[in-house]
């Protein structure tokens, strides 16, 4: 199936390679490697090599991070929400004197079961984040509320509530869900896990951050040569800084150029680079692309890019069903959702294009890498949209 031709926009980091601090510390990522690793159902996502899709982009190699099968959630936010869960109630516990240093297995057993339910963690999300949160939570013992802003369909909504979460609907954007989610929890004195950051507010979104290293390390360990380039997908930018930072830790010098990938009308970061510092942006967000409607940047995600991304774009909506489309038609088949498919759609809108060919280096020798960040996880949308 051929890819039309569509707009979109590019800007180069003028601020690449600029000294800045360590988001991610080694340590963090070690413990959260480990820790993820040992629950059950764990299982490295698979890695697929798309020959037809190179060959349409000209280059040489294009690799899939499939997460569609991660944990079973469909998305691969199932490696950070549910970890800085696990990571909050052991604080919690400890605070609390309940329990020195609770064990994953030990919350999951049940063996501290009356503190942690006296325990309540929320979040906002466009789907997968909050799945991952409200998995968390049944799997070691706490309560938990979910905001949902109301673009959020209902085949999302349901797919957190079955996991025991209290779902709750704010009218207007995600950002407006965040501010939600942190009003109500100072007032009932519950925990926000979060997978974006601001000032005040960065311990457990860089626990998130540090679970997601785990899939970007898995694709490193399974390609046969580094990566030349990674499209990743935007949003507030937490894969994306946590992506860039593992590369960065794998490759050193010879990192990947990262082209971190958003909606036209969700572009917050491509805003943020054009700007010189972190921008909100104002609007209703209404892209198709549910989990990439953010309009303000994480912090800490944004001390990473804004030094270590090489490039940012904004794709319109069109081009992501393309692309689910175009993977959809293939054999084997892969199903991958509206925001998974940001990447590729900025790397084969560039690679049709000479100025966006050049401007990111893309030869016909280069190798990409992509993520797969999510499945169908809204099943009756994407049936509509490939169809």
């Amino acid at each position: 199936m051929p890819i039309p031709r569509r707009s979109y926009r590019l800007l180069l980091n003028r601020h690449l390679g600029t000294p800045g601090v360590i988001v991610l510390p080694e340590g963090g990522f070690r413990r959260a490697r480990a820790e993820i690793a040992s629950w059950p159902g764990h299982a490295p996502t698979p890695l697929v090599e798309l020959p037809e899709v190179a060959q349409a982009a000209r280059v040489a190699a294009i690799h899939w991070k499939d997460e569609g099968g991660r944990f079973g959630l469909g998305s691969f936010k199932a490696l950070g929400g549910a970890y800085a869960v696990m990571k909050l109630l052991q604080a919690e516990l400890a605070r609390r004197g309940v329990a020195n240093a609770a064990t994953s297995a030990e919350l999951a057993e049940g063996k501290y079961k009356e503190a942690a339910q006296g325990i309540t963690v929320t979040c906002a999300t466009d789907g997968n984040h909050g799945r991952s949160v409200a998995w968390g939570a049944q799997r070691f013992g706490c309560r938990c509320v979910i905001f949902v802003h109301e673009g959020v369909s209902q085949g999302r909504r349901d797919a957190i509530a079955k996991y025991g979460a209290e779902i709750r609907v704010v009218p207007g954007t995600y950002d407006e869900a965040v501010r939600a989610a942190q009003k109500t929890a100072e007032a009932e004195g519950w925990f926000v896990v979060s997978d974006t950051s601001y000032a005040g507010y960065t311990e457990i979104p860089r626990d998130v951050m540090q679970g997601y290293r785990l899939m970007a390390e898995e694709a490193a360990e399974a390609l046969p040569r580094p990566p030349a380039h990674v499209f990743i997908q935007g949003g507030v930018g937490g894969v994306a800084a946590a992506v860039s930072v593992q590369m960065r830790a794998r490759y050193g010098a010879e990192a990947p150029k990262l082209v971190v990938v958003e909606p036209e009308k969700a572009a917050c970061l491509l805003a943020s680079a054009e700007a010189g510092r972190p921008m909100a942006i104002e609007g209703e967000l209404d892209t198709l692309m549910a989990g990439l409607a953010c309009g303000e940047p994480s912090l800490l995600a944004w001390q990473e890019l804004e030094r270590a991304a090489f490039a940012f774009m904004a794709v319109p909506d069109a081009a992501a069903v393309d692309c689910m489309r175009l993977l959809a038609k293939r054999t084997p088949r892969l199903e991958a959702g509206e925001s998974a498919v940001a990447g590729l759609a900025g790397l084969l809108l560039a690679a049709r294009d000479p100025f966006g060919r050049a401007a990111l280096g893309l030869e016909e020798g280069s190798r990409v890498l992509l993520f797969g960040t999510e499945g169908a996880t809204d099943p009756e949308l994407y049936a509509k949209l490939t169809a």
